[in-house]
């Protein structure tokens, strides 16, 4: 772990200073339960804004792939949304559900071990407890946000019927609602979804209809679709193409999907977020 924390630290440093006044560091909590049999402790990049605060806490959920680079830098895309929050007063926590378990990426595997609806959850639940416990963070206004598999985590992690809770609100980008389409779905606290018109991985269709439902029944939720936007339309730098090699559960071969980067859509996308959080964290 030691090893894989150094690595983490020479991530960030690679990608740059921080853009505005504050700090990005990593920390390090213990999962909520074993894997495979043995203790876990998670890995995290922090990104703080300037002051003692105690400020509002947002905790983000990387998607399948993970929030490193193939050469082993923290992304582009997860550091501009950190440097985004902690630049309007949040405390942003990215944790590692992946390299802590000895995986790299879960995109590919068709059968896997690290699940959105169990170890995604339980490490925001783990991260949440160990913001809660920082003198820089106002314990009661924490929120949640996840892209794709971590979007999946978001959904899972604000159901109604959860018994451990504590997110003030919610942001699920591109989440599969393929499943809790299925059932009716209540999230406890405000929760907002965002996603692709155009995306072949996790599609909108099953979210929108989700959300429809849960809204007529009362629940605190809304659901914004961009036309012409496919998967992971907020990352920076990722011209559309079609990945072969990835599972898609909406697939007959269970293979294949479209990601690639919608610049309207990423700069709509974080103007809502900015704008929810600010309703739901801050007031």
């Amino acid at each position: 772990m030691l090893k894989f924390l150094a690595r983490l630290l020479l991530a960030v440093a690679a990608c740059g200073p921080v853009r505005a006044t504050g700090s990005v560091d990593w920390v390090e909590f213990p999962a909520l339960k074993p894997f495979e049999g043995r203790p876990v402790r998670i890995a995290a990049v922090q990104f703080k804004p300037e002051g003692t605060g105690p400020f509002p806490a947002v905790v983000m959920l990387h998607g399948c792939g993970g929030m490193l680079t193939g050469s082993g830098n923290l992304s582009a895309s997860f550091r501009l949304w950190g440097e985004l929050m902690s630049r309007n007063g949040y405390v942003a926590l990215l944790p590692d559900s992946l390299n802590p378990r000895g995986q790299r990426s879960l995109c590919a595997q068709q059968k896997r071990t690290i699940l959105e609806s169990r170890e995604r959850v339980e490490d925001a639940y783990a991260a949440r407890e160990w913001l809660a416990q920082q003198t820089n963070v106002a314990a009661d206004r924490i929120g949640l946000m996840g892209w794709s598999n971590g979007g999946s985590g978001t959904l899972y992690g604000m159901r109604e019927s959860r018994p451990q809770r504590g997110f003030r609100a919610a942001v699920a980008f591109y989440p599969g609602c393929r499943t809790l389409a299925k059932h009716s779905y209540t999230p406890y606290a405000p929760l907002l979804i965002l996603i692709g018109e155009a995306d072949d991985w996790t599609p909108a269709a099953p979210c929108v209809e989700m959300a429809k439902r849960a809204k007529a029944d009362g629940a605190p939720i809304d659901i914004v679709t961009y036309p012409g936007a496919h998967h992971s339309f907020d990352r920076i730098n990722l011209p559309v193409r079609y990945r072969p090699e990835v599972r898609n559960l909406n697939k007959p071969d269970r293979l294949g999907a479209t990601v690639g980067e919608h610049p309207q859509a990423r700069a709509d996308a974080m103007k809502r977020t900015l704008e929810f959080f600010e309703r739901t964290l801050k007031n």
